[in-house]
């Protein structure tokens, strides 16, 4: 039996911006949180290697449309809300640097994850989480611009959603369409 790697010393803070995420799903912090350790987990030796001597920190922040269309349009171009946006703070130079170890940020938009959620027959819970852990695979330098490294990262994403018992989100649920299919799926991540 292998033994599990040592847990990442990563201070993860969560920021609600948007109040409506109370009313929307209970503990969502507790979830966001828990889903950003799980994709942390074993997924980046730096990430373990940088915590032995000083922490790592990540945030999320529980936002809404407004937000994430202005920064949308602001940082990508696009003048439309996106379901999550990732943003690396995290510089190679910086592991030498003395403080903690910036990760980034990982930002998500209240009203069009739970449409997703809804139009994709999946909980709300669920939804978040896979956003999350797909948020903070992009800060550990994962994309999806070419369809190898998309599959790499969405086996990922599905082995650490297994491990927190949440579904495959790429399998069609009562005839929902996949995500990659679905209509109001934007793009995630900055790169």
């Amino acid at each position: 039996m292998s033994e599990e790697p040592p847990s990442p010393n990563v201070e993860i803070k969560v920021l609600t911006q948007d109040p409506g995420w109370a009313e929307a799903l209970d503990r969502c912090e507790e979830l966001a949180e828990r889903a950003a350790r799980a994709a942390l987990q074993g997924q980046n030796a730096l990430v373990t290697d940088w915590s032995k001597e000083r922490p790592v920190e990540l945030s999320l922040v529980l936002a809404n449309d407004g937000l994430l269309r202005r920064l949308n349009r602001d940082f990508r171009g696009r003048d439309a809300s996106t379901n999550v946006l990732s943003f690396a703070d995290f510089d190679r130079t910086m592991a030498e640097a003395p403080g903690p170890v910036l990760l980034g940020d990982v930002i998500l938009a209240r009203e069009t994850l739970i449409l997703e959620a809804h139009e994709q027959n999946k909980s709300v819970a669920d939804h978040l989480a896979h956003l999350v852990v797909h948020g903070v695979l992009h800060l550990l330098g994962h994309d999806h611009e070419d369809p190898s490294d998309a599959e790499a990262m969405e086996t990922l994403e599905r082995d650490i959603l297994a491990g927190l018992e949440i579904a495959d989100p790429y399998l069609p649920r009562d005839g929902a369409p996949q995500p990659s299919q679905a209509p109001s799926r934007a793009p995630l991540g900055l790169e």
